[in-house]
């Protein structure tokens, strides 16, 4: 399937504000490539894109449950339902795009968590999500703006953020991003 018709298939099933941040993270993650990682395929980038988000309108209950199919033991749940549509959307490129990609994979499982040891090509898609332009937050003109230079610098960044505003909020941080922070910050110039 070519990344027009999976662009299609995701316009029907996502609400029009999701699909234009959808556009907007395959825009942006175009970008990165671009500027970070030339020799990345620019169709791949715009695939994992494309697809991240798609089983975002399902509820937690049919997320939970089709996750357990593939992971019996999973405990994305346990830390909030938002968490979900990743591992599962992961789950289903094959059956549902055809997409075998391992780094796709990879990509679209862990852009709501990160994870430590991340690919440039998970990297990319991870603060593509975080910073495209339809989003509105505090701190996410910061990472744009380090986005301009140091990927590493931003992701961390992205990540330092997100643990802040969990950990303002009193709610459970998965340990993957936690594993990823402290992976970035290894690793960050």
């Amino acid at each position: 399937m070519n990344n027009e018709e999976i662009r299609k298939i995701v316009e029907d099933v996502l609400p029009e504000q999701r699909y234009k941040h959808t556009l907007g993270v395959a825009e942006t993650a175009i970008e990165l490539g671009a500027r970070f990682a030339p020799t990345l395929c620019e169709a791949s980038l715009e695939r994992a894109s494309l697809v991240h988000d798609y089983k975002k309108p399902f509820g937690r209950v049919e997320l939970t449950e089709l996750l357990q199919q593939y992971e019996p033991d999973e405990d994305f749940s346990s830390y909030g339902g938002v968490l979900l549509h990743g591992p599962v959307a992961a789950y289903l490129l094959k059956e549902d795009f055809g997409i075998e990609d391992e780094e796709i994979f990879h990509a679209v499982y862990y852009h709501t968590t990160g994870r430590a040891k991340m690919s440039l090509f998970e990297k990319i898609i991870f603060l593509a999500d975080f910073i495209e332009p339809g989003r509105h937050f505090p701190g996410v003109h910061e990472v744009r703006k380090l986005a301009e230079k140091d990927l590493d610098l931003a992701v961390l960044e992205s990540l330092r953020s997100t643990i802040q505003h969990l950990s303002a909020k009193h709610v459970l941080i998965h340990p993957l991003t936690l594993s990823a922070y402290n992976d970035q910050v290894r690793t960050a110039k």
